[in-house]
């Protein structure tokens, strides 16, 4: 089995895009005692060698990833269409969890495999999987059956950790690695109210040219519209360009959707958007790296420091300055980990641990100019968002911290949003557990699809800005 090719950081410099490694050498593990690779850290020094690629090799060989296998079908192919939104392929898929129904048909639809295009971050085109389900359940309220497009939960930064591959395999244990289907919750609900749900895998999350870009404003925004275009042209599907659109996200979902929804008139206006939930929405990532830095979720840092790595030179530069020997391997290991795998590897680990003179990852953004320039960048609030929005933030959440959260719903407020806040009210659940990130999730579920729902099917919604000073 081949060892994916990379390239040190110094045959990077800008230029033209490089093309990208083939599959076999793309493989992310050499075996199951062997060492990870990591398309953002090799031998000690942070790269980016498939920095802005546009597509990969062509070929059909699967990546294995801490001994999954991921099917051919994620590779993506040399040539990509010129539209964004437009099909590169498509094949059925079975969903992991799924009964048959009284007519026949399997419960709760029929799910198909995407590869689409998009765009990243750095304007190139970038090949994006993920899935659509048709819904056995009815749309029974008015108008045509509507569409929500579904930016999962932090999932992990492995190929193997994709929410399309999560659909179809619900749990992924393996002894190298641990992944949960947990948004199929949310998804199945959606589509018992009749409306077809489309799922993004994110840009690297899946698809084997590149590393997941975790986290990056541009990167998922553009991959969550460009899954509503994807599924008009799925076969077989009823959602059609004139169908209602919902974007539907929590913690990154949440970021995703919300950036999807600022982005939305400029990127893409034809679109239907009438409504956007985004729940704790990373919206401030120097507060939300803060807020996870020593927490039980502490790799995402290394996920997020591997993706912007890769998408944003000063960045990168700052990384390898700055990042220790012990801090590139963790970054390196991260990198084909799901959450469950960081959990149990990077659980409680402080960033101060990673750098060469003992500050914060923070602390080494906050002092570099370029760096911090370039988190800046990726800040949600500075733009109106399309369409009714509902930003739904636990007041203990101090994972995604609460108070960037409700910033992002007092930005939007002010440039004339029409926002729905919820504030989801509960006890202290144990300090950098995850218990106060996670368990808003389940507890605003309910009432953040009934509220989609009620959008897609033409209710009115009224702004709750007004009440911003009185809410905490």
């Amino acid at each position: 089995m081949s060892r994916k090719r990379t390239r040190p950081l110094s045959d990077l410099t800008p230029g033209p895009v490089p093309q990208a490694a083939s599959p076999a050498e793309r493989t992310r593990r050499t075996g199951p005692a062997g060492p990870r690779v990591l398309a953002g850290v090799v031998t000690g020094t942070v790269c980016a060698c498939l920095l802005a690629a546009p597509a990969s090799a062509a070929g059909t060989e699967p990546v294995v990833s801490r001994g999954v296998t991921i099917p051919a079908f994620y590779n993506p192919p040399a040539e990509l269409p010129a539209t964004n939104g437009a099909l590169i392929r498509t094949e059925a898929m079975p969903l992991g969890l799924s009964i048959p129904g009284l007519d026949g048909r399997p419960m709760p639809g029929t799910a198909t495999r995407l590869m689409y295009r998009s765009t990243d971050s750095a304007g190139q085109p970038v090949a994006v999987t993920g899935a659509y389900i048709e819904p056995s359940a009815a749309w029974t309220k008015p108008g045509p059956r509507p569409l929500v497009a579904v930016a999962s939960g932090t999932m992990g930064q492995g190929d193997q950790c994709a929410p399309s591959f999560a659909l179809q395999h619900p749990l992924t244990l393996n002894g190298d690695t641990v992944s949960v289907g947990y948004e199929a919750l949310a998804i199945y609900r959606i589509l018992a109210t009749g409306a077809a749900v489309v799922v993004t895998d994110y840009v690297g999350l899946g698809a084997t040219d590149r590393v997941h870009t975790y986290v990056n404003r541009l990167d998922q925004g553009h991959a969550l519209l460009d899954a509503a275009r994807a599924a008009r042209g799925v076969p077989g599907a009823s959602v059609t360009a004139a169908s209602p659109t919902g974007l539907y996200g929590y913690s990154q979902g949440g970021g995703a959707s919300a950036s999807a929804a600022e982005l939305q008139s400029t990127y893409a206006p034809d679109v239907p958007l009438v409504g956007t939930y985004a729940g704790a929405p990373p919206a401030d990532l120097t507060s939300v790296m803060k807020g996870i830095d020593g927490s039980a979720l502490a790799g995402a840092l290394a996920w997020s420091i591997n993706g912007f790595a890769q998408a944003d030179p000063d960045l990168r530069e700052v990384v390898e300055a700055n990042i220790s020997a012990t801090g590139k391997a963790a970054l390196k290991d991260a990198s084909t980990m799901c959450v469950g795998d960081a959990l149990f590897g990077y659980g409680f680990t402080k960033s101060n641990k990673w750098t060469n003179d003992g500050r914060s990852i923070g602390d080494v953004i906050a002092a570099e100019p370029r760096a911090k320039a370039a988190l800046d960048k990726q800040r949600i609030g500075r733009l109106e968002p399309t369409g009714p929005v509902r930003v739904a933030t636990g007041v203990q959440d101090d994972i995604v911290p609460h108070d960037q959260a409700r910033q992002l719903a007092v930005d939007w407020c002010r440039k004339g949003g029409d926002v729905t806040y919820e504030p989801i009210r509960l006890p202290n659940l144990g300090d950098k557990i995850l218990t106060n990130h996670l368990v808003p999730l389940l507890t605003d579920q309910g009432d953040a699809i009934s509220w989609l729902t009620d959008r897609l099917s033409g209710k009115p919604t009224t702004s709750n800005c007004w009440t911003m000073p009185l809410q905490p």
